[in-house]
């Protein structure tokens, strides 16, 4: 789809402005660490309307707005949201991330029936596509007052957060920064949790598989998946832990493990996994049991009504070796053993997740020293609002992979964002809304790692807040925007920068 086909669904939408960029930037490919042709792209729009930008070091881009007329003696107020997306799809949608644009479709909510955008079989990139249209509607709405704007397009963000990461204290002059990145228009998001990636590994030995065993393949789809921050309160299925779950409940002796893949991205909830498993005569029978109860029980315990875990003859290339039966039980009961969903709640305010683990992926490879042994990798995101209860939850998955003979590797970290209730951005943001709306926003925290965290311990002295419209399904393919929500939160934004701009 060109951008022309894009701009042709959004035609109409309120504001046109926020939908037009929108569209534009849903046209450009922008995987995490591939943004140069969508900074390009945005930098072009903004040139376009008069504006300059530079491009820093780690490939933030910045760019320059002066102020409306009149408000030039107004503080600079930075707008900030990141260019990059999570690219999931559905397991039967063709679709290149690399090359090809996001498909956008006008359509009804399934559940509230309220009018949405989605993506045709992939993530919308709402998050954060929206938080950057509306910046660039803003600034170049001549019927918004504004103060003099920095707008903050970071890069990286999805993948660990690198463009955040690499701003110093000179990369923007503004010390009063509205996030754009949150997914709920009532909300006012104040501190967020920190997040730390830990890399579970195991060096195994396959061994020759006699020429009587059975070959079955195990595959799990259908379900939800999602923000591993923002949707792991809700107990979703994780299509590794149920895959886990199907393989030990076959209760087979004989089980010998020879492929197993699972999830694809850190931040998101996983929705597949597969497995092939060699074994004794029964073993078909033994699983298709297995399955059958499994996603009965997925299906009501985790609401996952289209969970479909499939089990047949495995059609492929018969495999000549496989991990013994008492290495493939090791494995599926460190799988089995992992922490997966909420780990605690926030002692002090209530219905906030404090501590969370995602048991992420599953991947399966040649090990890289020794080509006669398997490295097999499982990959969690663990996020707190508590630095020391993310360390401890991390050295708890670590003792997990020691005690099934494997070894754990601490990856990147970034820090959470403490809230401050004394914030005079919160305060003009919590009167406008009011003002506005004739209700009090909600203000609180969220699980998922904004990248004001990082932005603020890179930077310093910064007075933040996020905002945004109402997001539902991000990390998925499900991710839909709705656009009444986008509707209410630019006239929200807007009326927070007219009240800024006088200073």
């Amino acid at each position: 789809m060109s951008a022309a086909e894009n701009l042709a669904v959004v035609a109409g939408l309120e504001p046109a402005r926020v939908w037009h960029y929108f569209a534009e930037i849903a046209s450009v490919p922008r995987p995490s660490k591939h943004e140069a042709r969508v900074r390009e792209r945005v930098r072009e729009l903004a040139a376009a309307a008069g504006f300059a930008s530079r491009t820093d070091a780690a490939g933030n881009l910045v760019i320059d707005v002066p102020a409306s007329p009149g408000c030039d003696g107004a503080p600079l107020t930075v707008l900030q949201g990141h260019l990059d997306m999570v690219c999931e799809k559905n397991s039967g949608t063709e679709h290149d991330f690399e090359h090809d644009p996001i498909r956008l479709v006008r359509d009804r909510d399934p559940e509230s029936g309220a009018d949405i955008i989605r993506a045709a079989g992939t993530t919308l990139g709402a998050d954060n596509g929206i938080g950057v249209a509306l910046a660039l509607a803003a600034a170049t709405d001549p019927a918004v007052v504004h103060p003099p704007l920095e707008i903050l397009c970071t890069v990286d963000e999805e993948a660990g957060m690198g463009g955040a990461e690499g701003l110093t204290p000179e990369s923007f002059r503004g010390r009063r920064l509205i996030n754009l990145d949150s997914e709920e228009d009532d909300v006012l998001y104040i501190g967020c949790a920190g997040g730390g990636d830990t890399s579970l590994r195991w060096k195994l030995r396959p061994r020759p598989l006699p020429p009587t065993a059975v070959v079955v393949s195990v595959a799990v789809r259908g379900l939800r998946g999602g923000h591993s921050g923002t949707d792991i309160h809700e107990n979703r299925g994780n299509a590794n832990k149920v895959l886990a779950a199907t393989l030990t409940a076959s209760g087979s002796r004989s089980l010998r493990l020879v492929r197993i893949q699972g999830g694809s991205k850190r931040n998101a909830i996983a929705r597949e996994a597969a497995a092939v498993v060699a074994g004794s005569r029964s073993l078909l029978r033994q699983l298709t049991r297995a399955a059958e109860e499994v996603q009965a029980i997925t299906a009501r315990e985790h609401r996952e009504p289209g969970v479909r875990i499939e089990v047949a003859t495995d059609s492929g290339e018969r495999p000549d070796a496989a991990l013994s039966p008492t290495d493939t039980q090791r494995v599926l009961r460190a799988l089995t053993a992992l922490p997966h969903g909420v780990m605690e709640m926030h002692a002090e305010l209530p219905g906030l997740v404090q501590t969370s683990n995602n048991v992420a992926t599953i991947v399966q490879q040649p090990h890289p020293q020794q080509p006669d042994h398997w490295l097999l990798t499982v990959g969690c995101l663990a996020r707190s609002s508590s630095e020391a209860r993310l360390a401890a939850a991390r050295e708890q998955l670590a003792a997990v992979a020691a005690l099934s003979g494997g070894a754990a590797e601490f990856g990147h970290t970034y820090p959470g964002w403490q809230p401050d209730t004394r914030s005079p951005l919160l305060n003009t943001c919590q009167r406008i809304y009011r003002e506005l709306f004739g209700t009090d926003a909600r203000v609180t925290a969220i699980h998922a790692g904004l990248e004001c965290g990082v932005i603020g311990r890179q930077v310093g002295g910064l007075d933040m807040a996020s905002l945004g419209p109402n997001i539902k399904g991000a990390h998925s393919p499900d991710e839909r925007v709705y656009i009444d929500s986008v509707r209410k939160s630019y006239r929200f934004l807007t009326a927070i920068l007219a009240d800024l701009a006088r200073g």
